[in-house]
């Protein structure tokens, strides 16, 4: 986003936006009189005191306080910047978000680590038109053409700088590529790439915007996969892969199902079922928790049989417990 959103526009956004349907979209209501009702999405309840007053376009909880606009309650339930929350609602109402460019906004910052990272995806994707292997991998497993562009799959070639040669084009382009989480340092302070002969899946935020990637080496090394590092975009506790996906395929999700692992989403989204997520390597958080049952009313978590899985869905209990209500 370039530039500040005036506040001309943000009042013309909350004019022509109904909250009851900004909110309903998202948590049922029921219709009181004049206003409407709901268990508040914002902390655990078993009687309703979440209240939605049209008249007024705003909503307030009478057990936690929650209060606020249609913008508020985007920011709060979906996780997401005022700004991300003005795009989402204009996008909803068809209104076009107007910037300022005389002043610049806190996202200018991290524009150019998106535009990297969109960059990246685009070349890993270009990669593996070329790379049969990698193609081979996929066919293997039963991933067709369509999915390989749902989910915007990719390969990085097995070389040491071939995405440093690509994208890097001088030193502040290099130290990009590196906050980007792309790149690595030898002990001599040589850059050289991060993933290397591996089939690549790009990590969306909840804009759709690549902010990371998992990697899986083609052949026999450790280790098997391999993700990006912590970057001021990126932080694996509080991300769920596919979920941007999952979310295209219906406005508002009756159940998200939390597998393992990348191709456990992909698989099942090859054969319709398209509310699959997984965490990233990481024990299920309670970041997580927040983040699956803000968007589904029904959380399953399937994973594997052995003691690995076993271990990750009791940690998945401990996480999602606190969330759980009668009923």
């Amino acid at each position: 986003m370039s530039g500040l959103i005036p506040e001309s526009f943000i009042d013309e956004l909350l004019q022509r936006a109904d909250i009851v349907d900004v909110i309903g979209a998202r948590v049922q209501l029921k219709r009181a009189g004049k206003e409407y009702q709901a268990r508040c999405p914002f902390h655990d309840e078993r009687s309703p005191s979440f209240t939605v007053v049209p008249q007024k376009q705003f909503y307030h909880c009478f057990g936690c306080g929650a209060h606020g606009s249609a913008l508020k309650f985007l920011m709060e339930y979906e996780g997401v910047s005022f700004p991300d929350a003005v795009e989402q609602l204009a996008a909803q109402v068809g209104l076009q978000v107007p910037r300022d460019a005389s002043r610049a906004g806190p996202d200018d910052k991290l524009a150019p680590l998106y535009a990297v990272l969109a960059e990246a995806t685009a070349w890993f994707r270009e990669q593996l038109t070329l790379n049969e292997r990698a193609q081979t991998y996929f066919e293997r497993r039963g991933v067709g053409a369509e999915m390989i562009e749902r989910y915007a799959l990719g390969y990085a070639p097995d070389s040491w700088d071939g995405l440093g040669q690509k994208l890097g084009r001088g030193a502040d382009r290099m130290k990009l590529l590196a906050a980007a989480g792309l790149l690595s340092q030898r002990d001599n302070g040589h850059s050289y790439d991060k993933f290397r002969d591996r089939v690549m899946f790009p990590i969306h935020d909840r804009r759709g915007r690549p902010i990371a990637f998992g990697g899986r080496i083609l052949d026999q090394g450790e280790p098997k996969y391999l993700n990006s590092p912590e970057t001021a975009l990126f932080h694996k506790g509080r991300e769920l892969y596919g979920l941007w996906q999952a979310r295209q395929s219906a406005q508002k999700l009756k159940r998200l199902i939390v597998v393992e692992g990348y191709m456990d989403v992909i698989g099942l989204a090859q054969h319709g079922v398209e509310e699959a997520v997984a965490t990233l390597g990481t024990a299920t958080t309670k970041e997580h928790a927040e983040l699956l049952f803000r968007n589904a009313e029904d959380v399953i978590f399937c994973f594997d049989g052995d003691r690995a899985g076993r271990q990750a869905a009791w940690r998945a209990l401990e996480s999602t417990l606190p969330r759980l209500t009668d009923g």
